[in-house]
């Protein structure tokens, strides 16, 4: 799990541009540490990504319920932080992950499991889980 001190978290949020979408929001990317597989698209605040470099797993802000959330709190499937990238701009993240199970709320590995075919979505994706059985 990469580590953070304070100063490092304060000086990194600094260089971070939260001013292109609003709401001072940045897009996150995870990806699988061992697979490369892009594993999720959200969007994080300045509190997410603090609390993401303070605890080692990831945090997101949730568009829907205006609120932080860990990745993997509801479903126990946590994302452990291995290295943070930014962009050229330094207004999106790359995080780089240890995956714990599912990344998906729907059951699939990766969120990215639709793949378009012949003008229709073919599921491409691992279910690891059934939703019904998680969420309650």
């Amino acid at each position: 799990m990469k580590q953070f001190s304070s100063d490092d978290i304060d000086n990194y949020i600094k260089l971070l541009d939260f001013s292109k979408i609003e709401g001072g929001l940045i897009p996150v990317i995870t990806q699988d540490s061992e697979t490369n597989e892009i594993l999720i698209l959200a969007f994080a605040n300045k509190e997410a990504v603090r609390k993401t470099m303070e605890t080692g797993y990831v945090h997101f802000f949730s568009r829907s319920r205006n609120k932080i959330w860990k990745k993997g709190e509801s479903s126990g499937y946590l994302e452990e932080v291995l290295d943070i990238i930014t962009d050229c701009d330094k207004d999106s993240l790359l995080i780089i992950v240890k995956q714990i199970g599912a990344a998906c709320h729907k059951g699939y590995y990766s969120c990215f499991f639709n793949k378009l075919e012949d003008g229709k979505f073919k599921d491409i994706g691992t279910k690891i889980f059934d939703p019904k059985d998680v969420y309650k």
